[in-house]
């Protein structure tokens, strides 16, 4: 007999915590485990504003797939979509190739991208924080602003060029604002030229407060924390338009800037809106234990998914974060073996343990089990949560490392080069595509509209 195969897309943390826990439960008789992802690496997202700011490598957060996965398959490529009917999906591989992989149980753990809107120069001109690319681009790209506007000759250019401007007042953008506001505000030291007044920080929010999932208090301390290293705040407002020289936003406010960092949320990936299924806000629904209704064999998690939030009630759905994505790995990972072996499937139950936001430095604010904590013992919870959250002895090892040399040592601010002269465009750099792989593939009028989140 043909052993049963198990196809999981995506390699983030749902997708490897669910194939690890296979690997463990399963005898390698009893199933073919296949991983397709375009990276050889997990990657650690909550840390990417750290290698943006210089104080982790990207080595540190990207933890080797080959390290923790010794039994399953990898095919380096992106899913262009899923065949329900066939039970096979359609990968276009990093060599260019297509192939069709076919399997019995199928686990979708695609990821998201980064939520955009129709602004007029915003696909062109943002850049993102979203993959390790993204952020050792961010870093070159602040440096080198810093290292132009230390020889313009035209006043209004170099203050341009010591303006920057963040869109989004949740995790991301609160902790990218933070950690390159650090970087740039020692860097000034290093150039004579240049007026440490000059330097701006902007972020920006639709949202009448910063992080309202902390509550009020600690958003309004993280503010004030933010505020007085110098951080400007324009919320209740958004961009209208982005040109390579300025940011237009909706109050009439035009910043001039070269510099424009797009976090404002995230949307599932293409991926989903290739199967015939019902969503939320553009998330695949599941159902409690986590499979897709009207489609045999086929489970859904992480961001792409929109699971049922058990600990919540009525018609809540889990948040997009880590520690969903990678607690549903371990769940679906359980329903797949107790599936294989006629067991009944087990609903995912899982609530909060706490928040936590690094702003560098001995600043940050924590929520963890519901205690409110700001300054040290924030930062102090913040830091031994990403530890205790990085899958492998090695990953910890090499981010307290970096942690303790960044520390007593400083940055030497030193741009890499490595994405010069290639497109640096959000859809350049998250991969974005998809197509339907049915039998319809291709002709006019097949491919259904990508899903698009609620821009509530």
């Amino acid at each position: 007999m043909t052993r049963p195969k198990i196809l999981v897309v995506g390699g983030g943390f749902a997708g490897v915590e669910c194939l690890h826990r296979l690997e463990r439960a399963l005898r390698p008789a009893e199933a073919e485990l296949t991983l397709v992802t375009p990276t050889d690496y997990q990657l650690y997202l909550p840390l990417l504003p750290h290698v943006a700011a210089g104080v982790l490598t990207p080595q540190s957060v990207a933890v080797s797939l080959r390290r923790r996965l010794r039994r399953t398959r990898i095919v380096p490529g992106g899913a262009n979509g899923v065949d329900t009917a066939a039970r096979s999906v359609e990968v276009h591989t990093t060599a260019g190739t297509t192939v069709h992989l076919p399997y019995d149980h199928l686990v979708l753990a695609a990821g998201s991208t980064t939520r955009t809107f129709d602004i007029p120069g915003l696909a062109e001109h943002a850049l993102g924080m979203k993959t390790l690319a993204q952020a050792a681009y961010l870093r070159d790209h602040v440096i080198s602003q810093l290292d132009l506007a230390a020889v313009a000759t035209d006043e209004a250019e170099r203050a341009a060029r010591m303006r920057f401007v963040v869109v989004g007042g949740g995790y991301a953008g609160v902790e990218t604002a933070a950690c390159l506001q650090r970087l740039t505000a020692a860097a000034t030291a290093r150039f004579p030229r240049l007026d440490p007044g000059l330097l701006e920080w902007h972020l920006v929010d639709l949202a009448p407060k910063l992080l309202p999932e902390l509550g009020d208090r600690l958003g309004a301390k993280a503010m004030e924390t933010l505020r007085r290293r110098g951080v400007r705040f324009s919320l209740n407002t958004s961009v209208r338009a982005v040109t390579p020289e300025s940011v237009t936003l909706t109050d009439g406010r035009v910043l001039p800037t070269r510099t424009l960092v797009w976090t404002a949320g995230v949307a599932a990936g293409p991926l989903v809106g290739t199967l015939d299924g019902p969503t939320v806000r553009g998330r695949l629904r599941t159902t409690a234990e986590l499979t897709v209704p009207g489609s045999p064999g086929v489970f859904a998690v992480g961001d792409a998914a929109a699971v049922p939030d058990l600990a919540v009630g009525g018609d809540a759905i889990t948040p997009p974060t880590a520690q969903h994505a990678q607690r549903q790995g371990k769940a679906v990972a359980r329903n797949l073996v107790a599936r294989l072996r006629g067991a009944p499937l087990r609903p995912y139950h899982h609530r909060d343990l706490g928040l936590v936001v690094d702003l560098g430095g001995t600043d940050a604010v924590s929520k963890p089990l519901g205690v409110e904590l700001s300054g040290v013992p924030a930062q102090l919870v913040a830091r031994g949560y990403h530890v205790m959250a990085l899958p492998t002895l090695t990953a910890r090892a090499r981010v307290l490392t970096n942690w303790a040399l960044n520390a007593t040592t400083g940055d030497d601010f030193v741009r890499t080069g490595f994405q010069e002269g290639r497109p640096a465009t959000l859809q350049d750099f998250e991969r974005v595509g998809a197509r339907p792989a049915g039998p319809d593939a291709g002709r006019p009028g097949s491919a259904p509209d990508t899903p698009r989140p609620d821009p509530a």
